[in-house]
Protein backbone atom coordinates (compact mmCIF):
# COMPACT_ATOMS: atom_id res chain seq x y z
CA UNK A 1 0.00 0.00 0.00
CA UNK A 2 2.34 2.49 0.90
CA UNK A 3 4.97 1.78 -2.24
CA UNK A 4 1.63 2.47 -4.71
CA UNK A 5 0.98 5.40 -3.03
CA UNK A 6 4.43 6.49 -3.05
CA UNK A 7 4.51 5.42 -6.88
CA UNK A 8 1.19 7.61 -7.41
CA UNK A 9 2.15 10.59 -5.53
CA UNK A 10 6.07 11.11 -7.68
CA UNK A 11 4.16 9.96 -10.57
CA UNK A 12 1.83 12.60 -10.39
CA UNK A 13 4.24 15.42 -10.10
CA UNK A 14 5.72 14.13 -13.63
CA UNK A 15 4.62 15.78 -16.83
CA UNK A 16 2.76 13.36 -18.89
CA UNK A 17 5.04 14.46 -22.19
CA UNK A 18 8.42 15.79 -23.12
CA UNK A 19 6.15 18.68 -24.83
CA UNK A 20 4.59 19.69 -21.44
CA UNK A 21 7.70 19.19 -19.62
CA UNK A 22 9.52 21.43 -21.86
CA UNK A 23 6.65 24.21 -21.49
CA UNK A 24 6.59 23.67 -17.71
CA UNK A 25 10.15 24.29 -17.88
CA UNK A 26 10.49 27.62 -19.81
CA UNK A 27 6.85 29.28 -18.37
CA UNK A 28 8.58 28.66 -14.38
CA UNK A 29 12.00 30.27 -15.70
CA UNK A 30 10.18 32.91 -17.44
CA UNK A 31 7.92 33.78 -15.31
CA UNK A 32 9.26 33.14 -11.87
CA UNK A 33 7.00 29.99 -11.22
CA UNK A 34 8.32 26.98 -9.64
CA UNK A 35 7.58 24.07 -11.51
CA UNK A 36 5.84 22.49 -8.29
CA UNK A 37 3.10 25.20 -8.44
CA UNK A 38 2.65 25.13 -12.19
CA UNK A 39 1.94 21.56 -11.09
CA UNK A 40 -0.06 21.88 -8.25
CA UNK A 41 -3.82 20.78 -7.86
CA UNK A 42 -5.27 23.75 -6.33
CA UNK A 43 -6.08 26.71 -7.55
CA UNK A 44 -2.64 29.02 -6.61
CA UNK A 45 -2.49 32.48 -6.45
CA UNK A 46 -3.53 34.49 -9.34
CA UNK A 47 0.19 35.05 -11.15
CA UNK A 48 0.58 30.95 -10.27
CA UNK A 49 -2.79 30.34 -11.82
CA UNK A 50 -1.89 33.09 -14.98
CA UNK A 51 1.69 31.36 -15.56
CA UNK A 52 -0.40 27.85 -15.44
CA UNK A 53 -2.81 28.91 -18.10
CA UNK A 54 -0.15 30.18 -20.53
CA UNK A 55 1.32 27.07 -19.98
CA UNK A 56 -1.65 24.71 -20.96
CA UNK A 57 -2.34 26.90 -23.75
CA UNK A 58 1.55 27.23 -24.86
CA UNK A 59 1.22 22.94 -24.66
CA UNK A 60 -2.02 23.00 -26.77
CA UNK A 61 -1.09 25.28 -29.08
CA UNK A 62 2.30 25.84 -29.56
CA UNK A 63 3.42 21.98 -29.39
CA UNK A 64 0.49 20.47 -30.52
CA UNK A 65 -0.66 18.73 -27.90
CA UNK A 66 -4.51 17.34 -27.38
CA UNK A 67 -6.84 18.50 -24.48
CA UNK A 68 -6.95 15.72 -23.03
CA UNK A 69 -2.87 15.48 -23.37
CA UNK A 70 -2.65 18.79 -21.36
CA UNK A 71 -5.09 18.00 -19.02
CA UNK A 72 -3.00 14.57 -17.92
CA UNK A 73 -0.03 16.75 -17.88
CA UNK A 74 -1.21 19.29 -16.35
CA UNK A 75 -3.35 17.20 -13.49
CA UNK A 76 -6.71 18.97 -14.92
CA UNK A 77 -9.84 18.09 -16.89
CA UNK A 78 -10.20 18.54 -20.64
CA UNK A 79 -12.74 20.94 -19.90
CA UNK A 80 -10.32 23.14 -17.48
CA UNK A 81 -7.40 23.39 -20.04
CA UNK A 82 -10.24 24.35 -22.97
CA UNK A 83 -11.06 27.45 -20.37
CA UNK A 84 -7.64 28.15 -19.96
CA UNK A 85 -7.02 28.46 -23.46
CA UNK A 86 -10.29 30.50 -24.34
CA UNK A 87 -8.85 32.73 -21.55
CA UNK A 88 -5.84 33.46 -22.75
CA UNK A 89 -7.11 33.84 -26.58
CA UNK A 90 -8.92 37.00 -24.54
CA UNK A 91 -5.82 38.65 -23.32
CA UNK A 92 -4.28 38.37 -26.39
CA UNK A 93 -5.97 41.50 -27.35
CA UNK A 94 -3.62 43.48 -25.12
CA UNK A 95 -0.27 43.78 -27.62
CA UNK A 96 2.05 43.43 -24.46
CA UNK A 97 0.34 40.49 -23.23
CA UNK A 98 0.11 39.74 -27.05
CA UNK A 99 4.38 40.15 -27.49
CA UNK A 100 5.22 38.35 -24.21
CA UNK A 101 3.05 35.28 -25.32
CA UNK A 102 4.83 35.49 -28.88
CA UNK A 103 8.49 35.50 -27.21
CA UNK A 104 7.42 32.31 -25.00
CA UNK A 105 6.04 30.66 -28.64
CA UNK A 106 9.32 31.89 -29.92
CA UNK A 107 11.71 30.14 -27.12
CA UNK A 108 9.94 27.12 -27.68
CA UNK A 109 9.59 26.57 -31.13
CA UNK A 110 13.14 28.04 -31.93
CA UNK A 111 12.03 30.15 -34.37
CA UNK A 112 10.30 27.53 -36.51
CA UNK A 113 7.36 28.89 -38.58
CA UNK A 114 9.37 31.63 -39.10
CA UNK A 115 8.56 33.53 -42.72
Amino acid sequence: MFIDSTFRQRASTRPATAEAAHVIELVSREMAISKSLLLHHSRCRAPTARARQVAMYLTHVAMGQSLTAVGLAFKRDRTTVSYACGLVEDMRNDPKFDAELDRLEHLLTGGQGDA
